[in-house]
């Protein structure tokens, strides 16, 4: 007797991402079948077992990928940061715009000002357009408002984005991400705040599912983000950190130490933070909109994460300062000319290990049965075009849970 399932997309090419398979894992002459917004089979269309679809879609020889996975964005935020672009461009420096108010505690006080209703009107103008390049999982970190009400007020905006758009959200904690004015240069004590009073508040009303950290010489030192990251694992919260972007504080071996699910920017990371890395499954989230925006030399160390098999995923770092983006598309374009990352990659880097690096491969990332059914379905003759073209989006319907 046939499986009754949902849907069917048949006469399908799939990168089906799945590990067990090389590559891209590229299935030709191939179907997906779903179920209650789940895969229950993806593959080669004569080996699947009797089927009987509700509905049946004809995908015309197109290539489907897993939904593309946004993992690292600031997407929620007050105002914008062009008169600092304009700057830079001037010869100013990140260090020099942050010394001077600005930088990320000039968005805190806009964030600050803004209501919620407001910071989802806003993050939503920019969510739409990762949603318009096929993107089905997005993460959204707060870390613009550095007070408990603020924080909170930002960490409910981003659950609430995924109420009025058809996108799973994770959200993250990222408290220690600048020093707030009212602290008067006093890191220890604003660590000490961000442990006892924001934290707590924040694990008891559920609104993080992880915890972050900046880890910068124009931020937090070691010592203090070992102590936030201490309070999360109490919590059961797991972390992740903003890792050797500006200079070498070790930052990689740090997250490792603390089983970070990633740790992300990495431009100055050595050899023993990328070995770290890989032994404890901690994986390199590359930011090349930072690196591009802030005019930055000093590349991650690719071939030392390839050496030791890091696992590398790719994000827009979408934030209102350092990396205005909100194309993945772009980003994988990036991530192979400024970092010399491969098709493969970068298309891995988008779907199955930027999902690694939310926790969330076990529910997306790959096209394998169990898992939910996140589709991008494009209008391409080959997958290299995702990464070689530039302002081309050929995405031809987006499906997330099966619809």
């Amino acid at each position: 007797m046939a499986s009754k399932v949902d849907r069917i997309w048949h006469n399908a090419r799939l990168a089906t991402l799945a590990e067990e398979r090389d590559g891209l894992g590229l299935v030709e002459q191939a179907l997906i079948a779903a179920k209650d917004g789940r895969i229950v089979y993806a593959g080669v269309a004569s080996d699947a077992p009797s089927l009987d679809a509700a509905e049946r879609i004809d995908c015309e020889n197109r290539w489907v990928t897993p939904g593309l996975v946004d993992c690292h964005t600031h997407l929620v935020y007050g105002g914008d940061r062009a008169l600092e672009f304009e700057m830079r461009l001037n010869g100013a420096s990140y260090e020099d715009i942050a010394r001077q108010g600005g930088g990320i505690v000039s968005s805190v006080k806009a964030t600050r000002a803004a209501s919620e209703d407001e910071l989802v009107a806003g993050a939503a103008r920019r969510l739409d357009h990762l949603i318009a390049e096929g993107v089905t999982t997005v993460e959204v970190k707060s870390g613009y408002g550095l007070d408990r009400e603020t924080e909170m007020r930002a960490l409910r905006a981003a659950r609430r984005l995924g109420e009025i758009r058809r996108v799973s959200v994770v959200t993250t904690f990222l408290g220690a991400h600048a020093l707030p004015p009212e602290a008067k240069g006093d890191k220890d004590a604003y660590i000490d705040l961000v442990i006892r009073d924001m934290l707590p508040a924040i694990a008891k009303a559920g609104l993080a599912d992880a915890v972050d950290a900046f880890c910068e010489g124009i931020a937090f030192s070691p010592d203090q983000t070992a102590r936030v990251f201490r309070a999360a694992k109490e919590l059961g919260l797991p972390v992740k950190l903003h890792a050797d972007q500006l200079s070498n504080l070790h930052g990689a071996e740090l997250a490792a130490s603390f089983d970070a699910f990633s740790a992300d920017h990495l431009e100055h990371t050595d050899e023993a933070g990328a070995a770290a890395m890989a032994k404890a499954g901690t994986v390199a989230v590359l930011l090349p909109g930072a690196f591009y925006t802030l005019r930055e030399t000093k590349m991650p160390p690719m071939e030392a994460f390839r050496r030791h098999g890091v696992k590398l995923a790719l994000a827009t770092d979408s934030n209102p300062g350092t990396s205005p983006l909100t194309s993945l598309l772009l980003t994988m374009n990036m991530g192979a000319t400024l970092f010399r990352m491969n098709v493969n990659e970068c298309i891995a880097g988008v779907t199955r290990e930027a999902a690694r690096a939310l926790g969330r491969l076990n529910e997306t990332g790959t096209l394998e049965a169990g898992k939910w059914c996140d589709l991008a379905i494009w209008n391409i003759e080959r997958p290299a075009e995702l990464v070689y073209r530039i302002g081309f989006n050929p995405l031809h319907a987006r499906i997330w849970r099966g619809q």
